[in-house]
């Protein structure tokens, strides 16, 4: 017959591995003992717990064990489970978003000349974000794939619809300003995306 600590050993697999309340007649069939025996050994488990004071604590349900977390951290693990806010969209992807919402559909060829610099990176970050989509190929060369944006985006950004965005007169003009007018840019961009201006790591 197995030690009593080589079966308290297998409670505690079968607790972490069973995730629900599990059986005390359960857990002695596969253990091959009286489930009176059982439920001694599951108390005696339970005990080392509290007397331990460990992060998992061993529960009981109507002769069956659960392992559940100590109340005693209940906050920490509030704040762990808190959802994180998303990252803020940066620069880059704030103005390539700015191209796309007020000339789309767009190719990455035309978004590119206006920025004069590559975004195949930050494309890819705001399709993950749901910020743009596809939206059908052009009849150019090679029918490049066109850019629009999405219903994530006009809800990020507070908008019931595209005809919302505010009016700026030349989106190539903001988008290219030079570094003295990198103010007013961003203000420009702040009435545009509100909140979202704050620069992430997504490029």
């Amino acid at each position: 017959m197995s030690s009593a600590r080589a079966i308290k050993s297998a409670f505690e697999s079968m607790l972490f591995t069973w995730g629900e309340p599990l059986d005390v007649k359960l857990a002695a069939e596969v253990m091959n003992i009286n489930w009176k025996e059982a439920y001694a050994y599951f108390k005696e488990l339970q005990e080392e717990y509290v007397q331990e004071n460990r992060g998992i604590q061993i529960r009981e349900i109507n002769k069956s064990f659960q392992f559940v977390t100590n109340a005693e951290n209940s906050d920490y693990i509030q704040r762990l489970c808190t959802p994180v806010k998303h990252k803020r969209l940066s620069q880059s992807a704030l103005e390539v978003l700015a191209i796309i919402a007020y000339k789309q559909p767009v190719t990455k060829g035309e978004i590119e000349s206006i920025r004069g610099i590559k975004c195949d990176r930050v494309i890819e970050g705001l399709e993950k974000k749901e910020r743009i989509k596809e939206a059908g190929r052009s009849n150019a060369i090679g029918r490049p794939i066109l850019y629009g944006t999405t219903d994530e985006f006009l809800k990020a950004f507070g908008f019931r619809t595209l005809k919302d965005l505010p009016e700026i007169d030349d989106i190539e003009n903001a988008i290219t300003a030079t570094e003295t007018e990198v103010d007013e840019v961003a203000a420009a961009q702040i009435s545009l995306f509100g909140n979202e201006n704050v620069p992430d790591n997504q490029g």
